[in-house]
């Protein structure tokens, strides 16, 4: 995994994030008139952000329920070992996924942990035995059903300090 070390922001570019995580189909007008920018300079800081990857991109948050997709399960993942080609080749295998919305290493007892999100219809036997179970390096699957989803958020601004 890189390294990647943060980018320093200023309090206007904390600004910026935290109104683009909100609302990231912002003009740049209304976004420059929220933080309290010109919409040049706001727009300028806007694509510095984006060249230092702090904005990787920009997505709309779709509703599951509404496309149909109710079921959302998480998967504790364990594998055979920790070598890196086994983990290298679970991880092309599972990118494959449709299903698969989320894919995280992780520490502690397993190794990776899945975010499945289905389709009311589908059945998760049907994906636990046709293509959880047969990703390579595989020893075992926790599987947890949610009950109900209380928040979903995307990635927060000044709040990790």
């Amino acid at each position: 995994m890189t390294h990647v070390s943060p980018v320093p922001l200023d309090p206007f570019d904390q600004k910026i994030l935290v109104e683009l995580e909100r609302d990231g189909a912002l003009t740049s007008a209304a976004l420059a008139e929220r933080v309290g920018l010109s919409p040049s300079a706001c727009h300028r800081r806007v694509k510095a952000l984006e060249a230092a990857g702090v904005i990787e991109g920009y997505a709309a948050i779709l509703s599951e329920k509404a496309l149909g997709r109710g079921s959302t399960i998480f998967v504790a993942v364990t594998l055979e070992d920790q070598r890196r080609e086994t983990m290298a080749k679970f991880e092309r295998a599972v990118a494959q996924c449709r299903e698969v919305q989320d894919c995280h290493l992780m520490t502690g007892e397993s190794d990776y942990l899945l975010r499945i999100v289905l389709h009311d219809d589908d059945r998760y036997e049907r994906v636990h035995q046709e293509t959880l179970s047969r990703l390579p390096g595989v020893r075992r699957l926790v599987s947890n059903f949610t009950i109900r989803t209380v928040f979903r958020r995307a990635a927060s601004v000044g709040h990790d300090r």
